[in-house]
């Protein structure tokens, strides 16, 4: 299950009879970044079926893939998600970021490059 906000709705003129009567809702998934900032969404649209009623602003909870379409079981009803619940509180802390080490990159050995016979060249002294 995920979050997010209703931003609209969608009315259909034709559509498959089984979803006759189910209304539509146009949701923006929630992202921690901007959870974080107070301003949540920020995802990618999509388009829920929703038997809730919930209003343009809300925040609600939905369920994706096949799990969308268990309430109609055992009717086949083409949904790919579904608004399940609708959030009325929300306390969201950010995860504290643990300050990672600075790693050098690995030296490099100092070694002569081979020759293109397959050779190595020889260190020669003066």
């Amino acid at each position: 299950m995920r979050l997010g906000v209703v931003r609209g709705s969608v009315v259909l003129n034709q559509a498959v009879p089984s979803l006759a009567g189910i209304r539509l809702v146009i949701l923006e998934p929630v992202t921690a970044e901007r959870l974080a900032s107070g301003n949540p969404g920020g995802g990618k649209c999509l388009i829920a079926a929703d038997q809730l009623g919930s209003g343009l602003g809300q925040m609600v909870g939905f369920a994706e893939g096949r799990t969308a379409a268990s309430p109609w079981y055992p009717n086949d009803v083409p949904v790919d998600a579904y608004s399940c619940l609708i959030v009325e509180n929300l306390e969201y802390s950010p995860p504290a970021i643990a300050a990672t080490p600075v790693v050098a990159p690995p030296v490099a050995e100092n070694r002569q490059p081979a020759k293109p016979n397959g050779k190595k060249r020889q260190k020669v002294r003066s």
